[in-house]
């Protein structure tokens, strides 16, 4: 049995999916406004929209056309409900169409950084300049607005904004959300904090105070299990657990064999001994590596490490007679990645799809819903270590989805070596905390050298290294070329059997974080 838990507070806004690409930014923009905000399908029922009493609703963005067969739409009544809207980009159109007004294919495109007019500082531009910048992104275009609208800013060749102000409904055909349009922020807060009438309590105290209360009142005097994998989702997990529940929690650290070199040794002295955490460490490199043996598609290797993970966990559970509670780290962008009725899956994400039928516990996640950036928040909040909080994002799976093809132990040591040298370089130039990740992969590839005046025919090591807020887009890092020298060099000196390191420059999208 699963049970969803994270910080909710009770004022709040939703974000009605219509597939845009967007989508996510629209809900880290509202929250950093200080207000919490959840994205749902677009075609959730009205009632449960509702019987939620949110503050406010936002249309996202969206490919589709309105005009054309098969576009999603909404309900209606939605409209009518008296809650204030804001519908962005595809989101504004629907409105338009949907009311009355003229929607239809522009003669002329707009994409990029545009020139918008404002025409009235009632609403959504009060405080704002008359003329401004915004990032638009589309070909339809409203022609006429609907009865009640009145147009709020333009640019030189289509309606860039309307409202209705007795129904509170407001539309913007560019995107206020993405950093490209550097007043945006501006606009949510005006929409939330004039409009809806929000308040700011969506702070990272108000998360830790919240979750504490929600695991208390879930947990009760139950014992709870908690996956730790010394990353920081589990290690704010164990900690808001810990300050909750204390000694009712105990945390299993599993050695999948997968991990950074001397990574083990570290959980285990920041866990169990400097916090006094309960916890059993499970040694089970034998186990995972004879299950990958062979295997080198990306998704079967993710999904025979999350079948072993679960039943290495099932095992120790079963050790804990009176356990009745499951805790883990799993993340917003987990979910989403993981595929959901908007999103496709990117990838497989082994704490993500709930437990095995035969281990009856609870699950326990108080941080489902938010971002990377976020959760460290929440660590600093709770006074956990910067080693622990500022770490770099490592997947479940470990070294296992960064060593391409088949998984040997000299492989996996080859690439522990490589990615050792990668972070001690970035740290020694001032560069981690500036870096989202930064990491090694061990490529399924032999080129030709010379070394020692010999030819080689040896191993590449990928170094991927990009910034990111919150993993669901990311650049590729500009590394100084002494720091790409210094990492390239020792890697070829120092680990045997690489001769050549290359670097990638690729952001996400289209390509991923991760290579696997």
């Amino acid at each position: 049995m699963t049970q969803e838990i994270a910080a909710k507070p009770d004022e709040f806004v939703l974000v009605l999916d219509f597939g845009a690409q967007y989508g996510q930014l629209i809900a880290r923009r509202i929250r950093e406004c200080h207000v919490y905000c959840e994205i749902v399908p677009h075609d959730t029922p009205t009632d449960e929209i509702l019987a939620r009493r949110p503050k406010g609703l936002v249309f996202s963005g969206g490919p589709s056309s309105v005009y054309e067969d098969g576009a999603p739409l909404c309900d209606p009544a939605l409209f009518e409900a008296g809650i204030p809207i804001l519908g962005i980009c595809y989101g504004m159109q629907l409105m338009a169409k949907m009311l009355g007004g003229e929607v239809r294919g522009g003669a002329q495109r707009e994409y990029g950084k545009t020139e918008l007019m404002v025409l009235d500082h009632g609403d959504l531009f009060e405080g704002l300049n008359p003329r401004l910048i915004g990032w638009m992104s589309h070909g339809d275009r409203v022609d006429g607005v609907p009865p009640g609208f009145t147009e709020t800013a333009r640019t030189s060749s289509a309606l860039a904004a309307m409202s209705d102000r007795a129904r509170r409904l407001f539309g913007v055909q560019y995107h206020p959300e993405v950093v490209h349009t550097p007043w945006g922020i501006e606009v949510f807060r005006n929409f939330l904090y004039k409009q809806c009438g929000c308040a700011e309590t969506w702070t990272t105290q108000s998360v830790v105070t919240t979750s504490v209360r929600a695991i208390q009142d879930q947990v009760g005097s139950g014992r709870v299990v908690c996956a730790l994998s010394g990353g920081v989702d589990s290690a704010v997990t164990a900690g808001l657990l810990h300050r909750a529940i204390g000694d009712q929690l105990t945390c299993i650290f599993m050695d999948h064999g997968f991990l950074r070199r001397n990574e083990a040794d570290e959980v285990v002295r920041t866990f169990g001994e400097n916090f006094r955490v309960n916890l059993v460490h499970v040694q089970a490199q034998d186990r995972f590596l004879q299950r990958l043996r062979g295997v080198v598609d990306p998704e079967e290797k993710r999904r025979l490490i999350g079948e072993e993970y679960a039943k290495v966990l099932e095992e120790e559970a079963r050790k804990l007679d009176d356990a009745q509670f499951l805790a883990q780290g799993t993340l917003y962008p987990d979910v989403i990645e993981s595929g959901t009725r908007q999103a496709a899956r990117i990838k497989t994400h082994h704490n993500v799809g709930g437990l095995p039928e035969t281990l009856k516990l609870e699950l326990v996640e108080p941080v489902r819903f938010l971002f990377k950036d976020e959760v460290r928040a929440v660590g600093e909040e709770l006074r956990l270590p910067d080693k622990i909080v500022w770490r770099h994002p490592f997947p479940g799976p470990g070294l296992a989805i960064r060593v391409i093809g088949e998984i040997t132990p000299d492989r996996l040591e080859t690439l522990r070596e490589a990615d050792a040298i990668i972070i001690e370089e970035i740290m020694a130039a001032g560069l981690y905390r500036r870096l989202f990740q930064c990491f090694g992969v061990l490529a399924p590839i032999k080129s030709v050298g010379v070394m020692g005046d010999q030819r080689t025919y040896a191993s590449t090591v990928i170094l991927r290294s990009v910034t990111s807020d919150d993993a669901m887009t990311a650049d590729w890092a500009q590394l100084p070329y002494e720091v790409l020298s210094r990492i390239s060099t020792r890697i070829i000196n120092e680990v045997r059997g690489v001769n050549r390191v290359v670097y990638d420059i690729s952001s996400k999208p289209p390509a991923t974080i991760e290579w696997e």
